[in-house]
């Protein structure tokens, strides 16, 4: 199966210049470059650079003025650096200037549809659940401070830093008001819990992201978008894999906002997540309902920030020009399930 594709035309960007950047930085960087991209993702740019029967994974912001904190190449590259040695499905990072460049990992990364060449198997569907659930667990389980990243991130104070950051990020990307994002903000900071022990926290983990062995679901090849990765309470990560963990009878605002592949038969069910990541590690998910809810809230502000860059002409990627009912698809779905959890 193909996963790269032609680079956009309005993300073009000088191929030479990268060439020669690489060829006196890189000794693999031999012979003619070619380079495609991976078109998936609304977010950082991904392309696959050939040299030869060598590949790479070059990572760079989107076009435009972006959020630093959610396009920040060198946490990932530092990040990854560490961890590769000790987190197996960490990719190895080669190269940091303004982009990091990791190395070319082959698997399945199931995205929009279940992949043809998984078969129609609902254990094998139920394979991938739990190959998602169990690598969560093991990133958790690193010891962040041994493998060099003791000063990654903040862990204290992390989730109320989170729900200030997140509303101060609406802020700047707003082009109207949206009653049902502001009494998010306001349940949330109302609401935070009593953090678990910290961990490192990947801030993105989710099922297209993170790379299955094609010849066994059940197995993790690679984690990949580490730029939001830090330190603090790992349910944060639970609760974002869950907002983009479908079910079937979702109500339509959330229905329409996520991928649907995980209504298939064989999926977990987002109860049964939960339960199996209490079981591997141990920890109190009592209060889960406000991390998933505070994911979905994020998801609604990073649509906004999304649809925000391409009315301001930033980008002319028209996949962006329907995204903005989508916040308000949103932050009524996760009003809705603020108002069931009993928080």
């Amino acid at each position: 199966m193909r996963d790269t594709a032609p680079v956009r035309p309005d993300e073009q960007f000088d191929v030479a210049a990268l060439d020669r950047y690489l060829r006196s930085r890189l000794p693999e960087a031999t012979g003619p470059l070619v380079v495609e991209q991976f078109p998936g993702g609304h977010s950082n740019l991904t392309s696959l650079l050939r040299y030869g029967e060598r590949e790479f994974v070059m990572r760079r912001p989107p076009v435009g003025p972006v959020a630093p904190t959610a396009h920040d190449m060198t946490r990932g590259h530092r990040a990854l650096n560490a961890l590769w040695r000790e987190f197996p499905p960490a990719p190895r990072p080669y190269l940091l200037c303004e982009d990091p460049s990791v190395e070319r990992r082959r698997g399945i990364v199931i995205r929009r549809e279940w992949p043809k060449e998984l078969g129609d198997d609902p254990a094998t569907r139920r394979k991938a659940s739990e190959a998602m659930v169990d690598v969560m667990a093991a990133l958790h389980a690193v010891d962040y401070a041994a493998a060099g990243l003791g000063t990654l991130g903040k862990p204290d104070g992390f989730v109320q830093r989170q729900v200030k950051g997140w509303a101060e990020r609406w802020e700047r990307a707003k082009d109207r008001e949206v009653q049902a994002i502001t009494d998010l903000a306001r349940w949330l900071a109302e609401r935070i819990p009593k953090p678990t022990d910290a961990t490192l926290v990947h801030g993105d983990l989710k099922l297209d992201n993170v790379m299955l062995d094609a010849t066994d679901p059940g197995g993790v090849v690679a984690v990949l978008d580490w730029e939001m990765c830090t330190t603090g309470d790992p349910l944060v990560d639970l609760g974002q894999l869950l907002c983009y963990w479908a079910e079937t009878g979702d109500p339509y605002p959330r229905r329409e906002s996520v991928v649907q592949v995980t209504t298939l038969p064989g999926f977990y069910t987002r109860e049964q997540i939960v339960a199996r990541y209490a079981e591997k590690t141990g920890r109190d998910v009592s209060k889960i309902a406000f991390y998933e809810i505070f994911a979905i809230y994020k998801t609604a502000v990073v649509v906004q920030q999304i649809y925000i860059r391409w009315k301001r002409g930033q980008t002319k990627d028209e996949r962006f020009a329907g995204m903005g009912p989508r916040v308000e698809a949103l932050a009524q779905a996760a009003l809705t399930l603020a108002a069931k959890s009993g928080l």
